[in-house]
């Protein structure tokens, strides 16, 4: 399990990877899970915080509503007690069971979702889960016993949240991938230039390091670069600390 630090002694350990990737947040005796992944990886999440002797969680936070995010949402809030955080935009996709909307952004993805999207659809459903807090805008963490903050970063689906933690590592669930080498770019986006508008809020913390939800983390320097490519802007400048 891949562990991360910050300055400030919090940690974020990589519970699950593979599939989908599912972190999980410390401070102290305080733990928040990022995601669960799909809900036929469950007993496995499960022996994992139990090997990490987690007992209770804070919170649950969904980056979003896709199956593959929020697969057991439903079992971790009954046994670990967790409030469950998604965006206002993917609650009642969550209370359903059901994906938020989706489009592939390359041309097997787009002929993959536009042809196979209604037989796959029940193949994609999961337990619902009624969530606890529906955010909106900025959602500072501190009632929860955390430095971080979550940011919308829409575009992957309308509510896509990251995870600001220290104001140095981002967990940005889908909103960026870190599959396929020399790229962040999605085989997926409801939105792709809504995507690329929340890379530049992303770029605009002082984040160092992005973690997405599939494949290894992101530098900064390949967000600047793919943000720059797809959006067009920053040409000719170099990688600032903050982009307004």
């Amino acid at each position: 399990m891949k562990t991360w630090k910050t300055r400030n002694g919090s940690q974020i350990i990589r519970v699950l990877a593979g599939r989908s990737n599912v972190f999980l947040l410390s401070s102290g005796e305080k733990y928040i899970l990022i995601d669960t992944s799909p809900g036929r990886r469950w007993k496995k999440l499960d022996r994992r915080l139990r090997r990490l002797k987690v007992g209770r969680l804070e919170a649950l936070i969904l980056t979003h509503s896709h199956y593959d995010h929020a697969g057991s949402a439903a079992r971790v809030k009954d046994k670990y007690k967790a409030r469950v955080l998604a965006h206002r935009e993917e609650g009642s996709f969550l209370a359903k069971g059901a994906n938020a909307v989706i489009r592939g952004t390359i041309l097997p993805t787009r002929l993959l979702v536009d042809h196979l999207a209604k037989y796959l659809a029940p193949l994609v459903s999961y337990q619902p889960c009624r969530p606890d807090v529906l955010i909106e805008g900025k959602f500072r963490l501190d009632e929860f016993g955390f430095d971080a903050y979550l940011l919308p970063t829409p575009g992957h689906s309308p509510g896509s949240m990251s995870v600001i933690v220290d104001d140095e590592i981002a967990v940005v669930g889908d909103a960026m991938f870190g599959v396929f080498p020399g790229s962040a770019f999605p085989p997926y986006a409801a939105d792709t230039g809504r995507m690329v508008e929340s890379w530049g809020k992303l770029l605009a913390t002082p984040c160092r390091l992005f973690l997405p939800a599939h494949g290894p983390e992101n530098s900064r320097r390949l967000v600047w670069k793919e943000y720059v490519k797809r959006s067009g802007r920053g040409r000719g400048e170099s990688n600032p600390n903050r982009v307004s």
